[in-house]
């Protein structure tokens, strides 16, 4: 008899009781361990060992970039970044960029070709369109970068620096992927966090990307910003679905001063209250699950037939600092500063400031300056947190046969602290494994938080935002 496989169930139930009993501080698990275990015991001897250590994989490579420069501070940014009026500064910059990439090169064999790249920061584009050729340039004499356009490259765009043949240039130089950031389009809201940008310059460029052949435009929103309510958001999501993307990211914005300056401008008291981000977030998932979208993850939705859900629905999602991905089995290499590299059983950040990052580069060393290698334990747990962030599905079965273990008696304290979250209708725990339910879905990680051996750390605690 022929039996069709079932599809995944991604539908949400959005249960206010259990949101109010679960909002607590967690980590987004962009990684694990997360940065707050970096040490700077971890160095430069170390990554050079781990990086050279893994060429026995043959594994493909992802490069990361970060290019921390813009023209105008946006107020909620979180980022490491250098606000300035001055086009020349790129330039210093990207000469010990270049200095660092032949460095790097050096470590890993030809033979692994760049499946995966990424230039975020900052604006990427803040950098002259001959800067951008240079620099890709730069990276094919130290790297193998495809040629076939089959890799996965993408670009952080900020729609005002993105004017005239930009798109086209980018597309040429092997770019098929973009975020545009918006974030909100009501005039109130965007004069609120210094980000003054039109819907039509917005529009301009996602069409652009669509005339040059990009294979993916995703938009990036924030709720949770001053003077923001469910029917200003609306608005805002009803242009963007007009023009169709075919993702979107809809950000919850973590308001922390403390740790972030630019945070400071914000008036506190035009934030809407924690109601009012509910029902804000409700009334997105609702509305873009009724348009045909797919939740992800994580703040994530996209088209049912977009590469990230057919990798969510085969289960070979990923997830890592730039987001999700359908690279999984990649080293990732950072390059400038402030960013961080995952490579063989590591993770390893370069110096922050310009300054130091120079520094290191203009003494011949590499920038990594502090990281954590991971333990056996670690590696374990990240594979069943990835699992659970990625599919919401966790089988024991493949669990045990890749680590060798028994999970029920490796994780026992752990399933014994799910059972609350099952009672709860969060989750269910049947005999092949752990499977997250409708209501579970918008607190994966306060699930995933079950097997952070960390969390109780002295480190750990203040350095997470809320998770809803």
């Amino acid at each position: 008899m022929h039996t069709e496989t079932m599809p995944m169930d991604q539908s949400i139930i959005f249960d206010l009781d259990l949101i109010a009993k679960y909002d607590q501080a967690g980590p987004r698990y962009t990684s694990y361990p997360t940065a707050v275990q970096f040490h700077e015991g971890f160095g430069e001897a170390q990554y050079r060992a781990l990086a050279q250590a893994s060429n026995a994989s043959g594994q493909p490579l992802s490069l990361y970039f970060h290019i921390p420069f813009c023209d105008t501070v946006c107020f909620y940014c979180a980022c490491n970044k250098v606000a300035t009026k001055d086009r020349s500064l790129p330039a210093q910059y990207l000469q010990r960029v270049y200095r660092e990439l032949e460095m790097q090169g050096q470590l890993f064999d030809r033979s692994r070709p760049v499946e995966q790249l990424h230039w975020g920061g900052g604006t990427p584009t803040f950098i002259s369109h001959a800067e951008m050729r240079e620099l890709m340039d730069e990276t094919r004499r130290n790297f193998t970068l495809l040629d076939d356009d089959s890799g996965e490259y993408s670009i952080e765009i900020d729609p005002r620096e993105a004017q005239g043949d930009t798109i086209k240039l980018l597309r040429e130089l092997g770019f098929n992927r973009m975020s545009l950031g918006v974030q909100d389009f009501d005039p109130k809201v965007q004069k609120a966090v210094n980000r003054i940008q039109s819907k039509q310059v917005t529009l301009d460029v996602l069409q652009a990307a669509r005339d040059e052949g990009f294979r993916s435009v995703s938009i990036d929103l924030i709720y949770g910003l001053p003077f923001q309510s469910p029917e200003s958001f609306e608005k805002t999501l009803d242009e963007i679905l007009e023009v169709d993307p075919d993702r979107l990211s809809v950000f919850n914005y973590a308001h922390l001063p403390e740790r972030f300056k630019p945070q400071r401008r914000i008036n506190e008291v035009d934030l809407p209250l924690p109601q009012a981000k509910l029902d804000i977030m409700q009334m997105s998932i609702e509305k873009l699950t009724a348009a045909g979208y797919v939740y992800v993850g994580m703040d994530h939705f996209a088209k049912p037939d977009d590469e990230l859900v057919i990798a969510q629905q085969d289960g070979t999602l990923y997830r890592n600092f730039q987001g999700y991905s359908t690279h999984a089995d990649c080293d990732l290499v950072a390059i400038g500063a402030t960013s961080i590299g995952m490579v063989g059983p590591s993770y390893a950040q370069n110096m922050r400031t310009l300054d130091e990052y120079y520094d290191r580069i203009d003494q011949g060393r590499l920038a990594v300056f502090r990281g954590v290698e991971l333990s056996t334990d670690d590696q374990l747990r990240r594979d069943v947190i990835t699992r659970l962030i990625c599919h919401f599905t966790l089988d024991f079965a493949s669990v045990e046969s890749r680590w060798r273990i028994r999970f029920s008696d490796y994780f026992a304290a752990e399933m014994t602290n799910l059972q609350g979250m099952a009672n709860d209708g969060l989750l269910e725990i049947a005999a092949d494994g752990i499977h997250v339910l409708p209501k579970g879905r918008l607190l994966i990680r306060n699930i995933c938080m079950r097997f952070d051996a960390y969390l109780s750390s002295k480190e750990s605690m203040g350095s997470f935002s809320k998770v809803i």
